[in-house]
């Protein structure tokens, strides 16, 4: 589907006075041939303006871009459903984080071997995978992070499956994703989703390049406060992972302290909307274990 954003000056006065400014702002808008009046009342809902006495739109043109989210469209209401898959395919030597190994597949159970164990012509795969925990796609849970805090047996569902989705488009050749690019959105009860676009780089040396993108731990206190439920990113890592931070990990702190699970090395939030669908990342129950794959995905009305 075709979607479109508006690019425009504006000047907002309020009734009990002084004003705002805004340059070359962009919003989402619902179709093309949007007008002044639709883009003026767009604005202020998405700023969460009161007592607002006027509002002068100028330059404005519209671009076929990708909306980014906000308070000022809502998703439209729709009978069916689609799934969208969000999580890295796991195969043979796959090199999640660079220098760490890769899952070694194999058999337990050849099909050849099971037919001396079954009825004639019935026969069995029975599958062996040696990986560590951190392979593909996967969720951290606070005892990743926190010797007694909770593991993947600890983690209640409400956690991890059939969360409201709301994705936050990190404009390209950002790296810090911080409080302030934050700040606009509701965040309360959903999984919050960071797309920053560098899962176009898995697999690949770049993944791990010094200029891939992060939550800050700014952001992340800011996250875990205004209750968000799960956070993931399509990055290599929700922290900085450069010698210049030193190993300190401030979003995982921060995150796994207040019980927020992470997904990380999510792909395809792209196929997303920004808000709107539901959410998925649910791991085996394993005890004694903080991290493992997961199958994320969304349901998003189709």
């Amino acid at each position: 589907m075709v979607e479109y954003r508006a690019v425009f000056d504006a000047q907002v006065d309020f009734a009990n006075g002084g004003g705002l400014r805004t340059d070359g702002f962009r919003l989402d808008v619902p179709h093309p041939d949007v007008t002044d009046d639709e883009v003026a009342a767009l604005l202020v809902r998405h700023l969460g303006l009161l007592m607002v006495g006027e509002v002068r739109i100028t330059n404005r043109t519209v671009v076929e871009e990708p909306h980014k989210g906000g308070r000022g469209l809502d998703v439209p209401a729709s009978g069916g459903r689609k799934l969208v898959e969000l999580s890295h395919v796991i195969a043979e030597g796959l090199v999640t984080l660079p220098g760490w190994p890769g899952p070694a597949i194999g058999d337990w159970l050849t099909r050849e071997e099971s037919r001396n164990r079954y009825a004639p012509g019935v026969e069995f795969h029975v599958a062996r995978i040696d990986m560590i925990a951190n392979t593909g796609t996967y969720v951290d849970t606070p005892s990743h992070r926190f010797a007694d805090g909770p593991d993947l047996t600890g983690v209640p569902l409400d956690r991890l499956a059939d969360l409201p989705g709301l994705v936050v488009r990190v404009p390209a050749g950002t790296r810090a994703v911080d409080r302030l690019m934050l700040a606009p959105y509701d965040v309360a009860g959903c999984a919050v989703l960071l797309h920053t676009g560098w899962d176009a780089h898995f697999g690949t040396d770049r993944y791990a390049a010094p200029e891939a993108p992060y939550l800050t731990g700014d952001g992340a206190q800011w996250l875990a406060e205004a209750g968000a439920a799960l956070v993931g990113i399509d990055s290599i890592n929700i922290d900085d992972m450069t010698p210049a931070a030193a190993g300190q990990r401030p979003a995982h702190t921060g995150l796994l302290a207040a019980g927020v699970p992470i997904v990380e090395h999510l792909t395809g939030l792209d196929a997303l909307p920004p808000t709107g669908f539901r959410f998925t990342a649910a791991p085996p129950r394993v005890a004694g274990m903080g991290t493992f794959p997961v199958r994320a995905f969304a349901v998003v009305a189709a």
